[in-house]
């Protein structure tokens, strides 16, 4: 049978192996533009043009393209280099973030423009809703989609030493919108296996005896390891600067199976589908044991316990009671200050799972790679990680190696949200190449994501506040239980997190708390954008603006009268945070932007008749970084073209640190962004670097990066002076040259000059910022919305948020955080939830019925930033990335509210939730 199709103009003959997709097929022949994301449909980042039509190749038979054409995002450009016009566009609008996505939006509005004014045409470029149906992004908001579709500009390009502050286009712009952007399996390794995980069937279990004689028969199997191949040691898969803040419950491969889905054994074979063979004929004997689902009966007394036989080398509070870990404080006397309130109102609020849905997969290729020295191999990780050094540290830890044994790198990295946060699959596929000797790949299924990975922790937090007659509030006390999963990665500090700034952020004189992270038998929780705040946050702003109703004030002015003020001292009863201040202060800037929007609405008029409508407010407090130290190294060096190298160790994964870390450097070099390179995590490139987390790449790497450029121009300046015998303060720094007192030294002479003198020392600058102290960052969010009384629908008819982000690095990227934060969250308000059964095995392990956020579910969102300069961030700058999430569920609850007059307690507040409370009210009304 002869076989042909042409990709981009070129021809292909290789025959499709039975039953492969288009996608893989061209993956495999280098077309990596072509993404993996869901391998449903589901989320069109595999969308090439069949014959120009637009298609979901992971659907598409490849068989089915034979004697066709097919175009993938590397074809769209001309062939002598000319970008498509709706790659400019997106390119001129920064209609990305991660960029995983964004091949499959360029190649749907690519094939609708081709259709324009044909009598294909159905108008869908008119209605983008509908035609980005078949289209998801987790990280814009959509807003900058749209604006790419419709053609505007938001990139600019300023003068040398200007580009703090202003809308610098990401430095991996062209590659992105090209689809030659780098992810993490966008590599070809010569002599590759892949690695399948089988995964447990039982909730709780024990493993009495694995055959695996029937799996190595497959043809194609290599290996199949199971825990009697794995290291003895207890680790956790969170990633933190010190392995001591979680507990060391989790090996490699375990003997004790302790949710449904645990991974159980790791075949490795020469292709997928062989591995996919060899984990259905792996024979396991298992002795079921008891299992809890449920934390508060978790820790009753006789319930089963989840890591029974641990003993206090895993860090465990109390194994007995599933207990992970426990924070419990008081200010004051809670008690007395109920007495003194003359309104008290007690609540309690539940918040589901949410799954980070990053398009890119967890998943690692480890391979082998010479020395530099000649002296033998090192082992390499390509992984799609936030925190490549600690990952290493881990590794090595782990399996009993050197770190100048091993090399972890992250590629562009495909959405992250904290998941990534995590090691959960470098130390198996470790394992495995060290086994072997041979370059192993594990890439998760989308299913793998839902019951493999790990979700926002779910939280049940009982709070009863109080207050006098005129607003002042006398008592706040809140008992937390954080289901942790089955395992304790990020659980107690994320149950921690969570009752430091929600406490702090209100005054009040008597404060209590009790707060759990508890064991069950489901997929383990970890770390999620907010880090816990986003789930007290809700119970905290709901019950502010229930008890200012229930006192008859207006909920803003009694959240203005009882938050803390500029220069006060943050109190929370699980103890000050000494390295914790409030270096700037935009609250009452971002309260003000709240209060001048309700005064000029007029969204109302927008609402269907009949509708119900109501407007609320919620508002956070975050720090800017993570306690205990994160720390960052970076290196400026001057090269020898006149250009300079920046190297930094955290990855970039749509959070736009690689443009600011570019920004910053150009401005403290008084050159431009074009003259400058970003190597970054890679842990060849610099000594340490924490990671990506706890929004500390601008905050902390950017302030390493700032101290080696600031530090690199003195020097400079001062070789500049050396070589040409002026003054050094009349060495003027510019975009190519030193200018001194008139004379010009290019900085390729200077380069030279440094070589000469032999003060090659004086090319090159180190940074290095440990993270403390950390300052403050607030967040307001306010809505209106329509609700119809029939139907339990709720219509969006304004969204506002402010944000006190200090100095805005870049105003672009900075609004694309704060809408994408938003648009999650309201996923997460609205109907995001990973459902489990009674057996705790996941029930929505697919996007279709997950439901994420799609074009048409999202509002756009009017962003405002405060004008506030911090005195601890790079240049005035705090933090932006977590924090939009965190008051967007209570602003809807409380605009729900007061549309109402029902509270909602629990999320997501889905539709049939919405309809069913009101025909409780309606019913109870009517008796």
């Amino acid at each position: 049978m002869s076989f042909e199709l042409h990709v981009n103009g070129r021809p292909f003959d290789t025959e499709p192996r039975g039953g492969q997709c288009l996608r893989t097929y061209l993956r495999e022949r280098g077309w990596f533009g072509v993404k993996k994301g869901c391998d449903a449909g589901d989320c069109g980042a595999c969308t090439v043009h069949v014959d120009g039509e637009p298609v979901h190749s992971c659907l598409y038979p490849a068989v089915r393209a034979e004697g066709r054409s097919v175009t993938t995002v590397e074809g769209l450009a001309s062939r002598d280099g000319e970008l498509h016009p709706v790659q400019q566009r997106f390119l001129d609008a920064q209609g990305y973030q991660c960029g995983f996505c964004t091949a499959g939006f360029l190649m749907t509005t690519a094939a609708l423009e081709a259709e324009r004014d044909s009598a294909h045409d159905d108008g869908k470029l008119d209605d983008l809703p509908r035609a980005f149906k078949g289209n998801l992004c987790r990280c814009t908001g959509y807003r900058a989609i749209e604006d790419a579709v419709r053609g505007v500009r938001h990139t600019e390009r300023p003068c040398a030493g200007q580009a703090v502050g202003r809308n610098v286009g990401a430095p991996a712009g062209p590659q992105v919108v090209t689809g030659t952007a780098r992810y993490t399996f966008d590599v070809e390794v010569p002599g590759l296996l892949h690695m399948k995980l089988l995964r447990s069937p039982h909730p709780h279990a024990r493993i009495v005896a694995i055959d695996t004689a029937a799996a190595l028969r497959v043809p194609g199997v290599v290996a199949v390891l199971t825990h009697e191949d794995a290291p003895a040691t207890l680790y956790s898969s969170a990633r933190h600067e010190h392995p001591t803040e979680d507990p060391d419950d989790t090996r490699v491969l375990d003997d004790v199976v302790r949710y449904v889905g645990q991974r159980v054994a790791a075949v490795v074979a020469d292709s997928e589908r062989a591995a996919e063979e060899g984990c259905r004929r792996v024979e396991v004997t298992y002795e079921e044991l008891p299992y809890v689902i449920d934390p508060e009966e978790a820790m009753r007394p006789g319930a089963p316990v989840v890591h029974a036989g641990k003993g206090p080398e895993a860090r465990i509070a109390r194994v007995e009671n599933n207990v992970a870990g426990e924070v419990h404080g008081e200010i004051g006397d809670v008690e007395q200050g109920f007495a003194e309130a003359d309104v008290v109102y007690e609540e309690t609020f539940r918040t589901q799972r949410v799954q980070h849905a990053s398009l890119e997969t967890h998943g690692c290729v480890a391979y082998f790679e010479p020395k530099e020295d000649g002296s033998g191999e090192r082992l390499t990780v390509r992984s799609s990680t936030q925190t490549p050094f600690l990952t290493r540290r881990a590794l090595c830890a782990l399996h009993g190696l050197p770190e100048d044994e091993v090399r972890v790198v992250a590629g562009r990295v495909g959405g992250g949200f904290g998941g990534k946060q995590e090691m959960l699959t470098e130390d198996v596929v470790t394992l495995a190449a060290l086994r072997l000797r041979r370059p192993v790949k594990l890439e998760y299924t989308r299913a793998e994501q839902f019951h493999g990975a790990t979700t926002r922790h779910p939280f049940a937090i009982g709070i009863k506040v109080g207050a006098r007659k005129d607003g002042t509030l006398t008592a706040v006390r809140m008992r937390v239980v954080s289901n942790t999963g089955a395992y304790g990665n990020h659980g107690p500090a994320v149950m921690f997190h969570s009752v430091g700034e929600s406490f702090a952020v209100y005054r009040a004189p008597h404060k209590k708390v009790d707060a759990y992270s508890v064991y069950t038998n489901v997929v383990p929780a970890g770390a999620f954008r907010g880090y816990g705040l986003g789930q007290v946050t809700f119970a905290v702003e709901s019950v502010m603006d229930e008890l200012a109703r229930r006192l008859g004030m207006d909920p803003l002015a009694f959240r203005e009268k009882n938050v803390i003020g500029p220069g006060e001292a943050m109190h929370s009863p699980i103890g000050e945070e000494e390295d914790l201040h409030i270096a700037s202060y935009g609250l009452d800037q971002c309260l003000s932007v709240v209060r001048k929007a309700i005064a000029e609405d007029r969204s109302t008029e927008d609402a269907p008749e009949g509708w119900l409508v109501g407007q609320g407010t919620g508002m956070a407090m975050i720090a800017t970084g993570p306690p205990g130290g994160h720390y960052a190294d970076a290196r400026v060096s001057l090269l020898e073209d006149g250009t300079y190298d920046v190297a930094v160790g955290t990855a970039e994964f749509g959070n736009g640190t690689t443009t600011v870390h570019q920004q910053i450097t150009a401005g403290a070099l008084n050159t431009t962004e074009d003259r400058l390179t970003v190597r970054q995590s890679d842990t060849d490139v610099v000594r340490h670097d924490t990671g990506a987390f706890g929004s500390a790449g601008t905050v902390v790497a950017g302030k390493a990066v700032l101290l080696a450029a600031t530090s690199l121009a003195e020097r400079l300046r001062t070789l500049a002076a050396r070589h040409t015998g002026v003054a050094r303060h009349l060495c003027v720094l510019g975009a190519e040259s030193v200018d001194c007192a008139g004379r010009t030294v290019t900085l390729k002479e200077l380069y030279e000059a440094g070589h000469a003198l032999g003060a090659t020392d004086e090319l090159a600058a180190d940074g290095h910022w440990g993270g403390s102290p950390r300052s403050v960052a607030f967040n307001a969010q306010w809505f209106r919305l329509a609700v119809d009384p029939a139907t339990g629908e709720v219509r969006i008819l304004r969204s506002v948020h402010a944000a006190d982000a200090g100095k805005v690095m870049n105003p672009m990227q900075c609004r694309g955080q704060v809408e994408g934060g938003v648009a999650q969250a309201l996923g997460a308000t609205l109907f995001e939830t990973v459902r489990v059964d009674d057996r705790g095995e996941v029930t929505t392990a697919a996007f279709r019925r997950y439901r994420l956020p799609q074009y048409a579910d999202v509002p756009r969102t009017e962003v405002h930033f405060t004008e506030t300069s911090d005195a601890i961030g790079p240049l005035g700058a705090k933090s932006m990335s977590e924090s939009p999430f965190n008051p967007v569920a209570p602003a809807f609850a409380n605009a729900l509210r007061d549309a109402t007059g029902i509270r909602f307690t629990e999320l997501p507040v889905t539709r049939d939730r919405v309809w069913l409370a009101l025909d409780r009210k309606a019913r109870s009304a009517g008796r």
